[in-house]
């Protein structure tokens, strides 16, 4: 998510979800804080979505519950946001605004136009932002590819044209910055795809992004080649396959598709499985599928499955974790290192400095990737021959004051992540995650002890508990050791009405250096005191 102010007036371009990182335990979604929105002298005019990919629009339910502004996006970005908004009961209040490629739509001092770019998902576009001093760019996820699926490629006439009448700012996806050349194309899968359903022997499994429309439509058409029925599994897929071909943005046959509760009644040979998980999320379709956990349908021995995705920095160890799983259990499997089964969605090197070269804009932000990406695209903008001191890199709250001749570094706002964790949204802090990450690594040690209210002596206790710090077996010596330290710290507190909290720190830290002189190890020591 990201915004443009003038005088209060805010147009936000996107609000999409983040999965959580592994030191993120028991976290589901991680949405952008949105304070600075909510401050009541500031206006949101709208909201502007580029595509309907979970990182651009999974976070406006939660958005829209606390600043519900009117939505532009074009039929199937919105057509992939009703149902999320539906199952948050929260369609009937939202003020959903279509737009098509090539329509100007004006947002008091914003105008904002959609121009097309190929992505991996249908009817995404870039925007072209008229502001009061000049026009802002955003080319959202794009790539070059000059034929694909859909026939609709980026307009890079259009881009050319914008940077023929001036271009004050420009905002391009940094996603691929490290890769050289292009991305490829959609079609140059077939062949891959082509030897996998002509040789296999069995059931085929393709998992991809749910939203990766082109590559499921490639699938849907290969399976009627060789004569396969499909079933879909996942509930963001099937969500997704029914939306889109629903719209028209998806074309298959009446009759190809099979409930799940019927696959056992086609032959292996004739069937075609499309299912989520391509990250290897725990609860994904795919990761049940490899486990033996899917209640419906799981990996048989001779199934082919492929996985269409790259890994997401961070999912590497998830992904291979889902691989080995399907091995053992007898599968073959073609992955992003064993076979061209994947194209990106991005644009790498050189489409970038194309892009570059054809909007030519006085100032550049690499927007759409992590640190090291977003200075890697701002040294191809150097060699585009933009000056140094109008290329600024920027991370999560910081903001850019720009005029019709100047840019500069603005004030920071208050911003970072909000957790989801089950219904809760943003009742868990980084404090929280701190102690469920400690309590990961080193377990809990309860300590709880009894005392005579009036004479400060101990009437029961020192009990110990410990959780996932070391076996009860082998642990009598050190909660004999903890116990007597624990004695000998009360011990210390002679007045007839002790302060508690004083006490159980002395508690919590004579258990903890015992422990850790014996074990090298720091649990979550819990003190807890009873006055009777």
């Amino acid at each position: 998510m990201w915004a443009l102010e003038w005088e209060k007036k805010i147009l936000v371009v996107d609000a999409g979800l983040m999965f959580p990182q592994e030191d993120m335990p028991g976290i589901d979604l991680v949405l952008p804080d949105i304070s600075y929105l909510l401050q009541p002298d500031r206006e949101v005019l709208g909201i502007f979505l580029t595509h309907g990919h979970e990182d651009h629009i999974g976070g406006l339910p939660y958005a829209l519950k606390k600043v519900n502004v009117p939505v532009y996006g074009t039929r199937l970005t919105l057509g992939l946001l009703r149902p999320k908004l539906k199952e948050h009961r929260f369609l009937r209040e939202a003020d959903l605004r279509e737009v098509r490629v090539g329509d100007s739509v004006q947002l008091g001092p914003f105008r904002v136009e959609t121009i097309a770019v190929c992505h991996s998902i249908p009817d995404s576009v870039a925007l072209a932002i008229d502001t009061p001093v000049g026009k802002v760019v955003y080319t959202s996820d794009f790539k070059l590819d000059p034929a694909p699926p859909d026939g609709l490629p980026t307009d890079m006439a259009r881009f050319r044209e914008l940077g023929d009448e001036g271009v004050l700012l420009l905002l391009s996806d940094s996603t691929n910055s490290e890769r050289a050349g292009r991305s490829g194309s959609e079609r140059d899968l077939h062949a891959a795809l082509q030897r996998i359903f002509s040789d296999a022997p069995g059931r085929i499994v393709v998992a991809n992004f749910a939203s990766n429309i082109h590559r499921i439509q490639h699938l849907v058409r290969t399976a009627i080649q060789f004569g396969r029925r499909v079933a879909v599994v996942g509930r963001s897929l099937q969500t997704n396959f029914k939306t889109s071909r629903e719209l028209g943005f998806l074309k298959v046959p009446d009759g190809l598709t099979v409930p799940l509760e019927e696959i056992d009644k086609v032959p292996p040979s004739k069937l075609l499985l499309l299912t989520a998980g391509s990250q290897g999320e725990p609860m994904s379709a795919l990761a049940r599928f490899a486990a033996q956990r899917h209640p419906f349908v799981n990996v048989l021995k001779g199934d082919w499955v492929v996985i269409s995705a790259r890994p997401i920095p961070g999912n590497e160890r998830m992904v291979h974790q889902t691989v080995n799983n399907l091995y053992r259990h007898g599968a073959r499997v073609f992955y992003s290192e064993v076979g061209n089964v994947h194209v990106t969605g991005h644009a790498q090197r050189d489409e970038l400095r194309e892009m570059l070269d054809a909007v030519r804009p006085r100032n550049f932000i690499p927007v759409h990737g992590e640190y090291r990406q977003l200075l890697l695209h701002s040294e191809i903008a150097r060699e585009a021959g933009i000056p140094d001191d109008r290329i600024i890199v920027v991370e999560d709250g910081e903001t850019v004051e720009l005029d019709a001749e100047t840019i500069s570094r603005g004030e920071k706002i208050g911003t970072g992540l909000v957790y989801v964790d089950g219904l809760g949204v943003g009742d868990v802090e980084q404090v929280v995650l701190r102690d469920r990450r400690h309590l990961a690594e080193d377990g809990i040690l309860v300590v709880t002890v009894t005392l005579d209210r009036d004479t400060a002596t101990v009437r029961a206790g020192p009990d110990l508990i410990s959780r996932g710090l070391i076996e009860p077996e082998l642990s009598t010596r050190l909660m004999a050791d903890a116990r007597a330290a624990a004695v000998e710290s009360i011990g210390r507190f002679t007045e007839t009405r002790p302060d508690l909290n004083l006490l159980q720190e002395a508690i919590h830290d004579a258990v903890s250096r015992t422990v850790w002189r014996q074990t090298r190890r720091r649990p979550m020591v819990i003190p807890v005191v009873t006055e009777i």
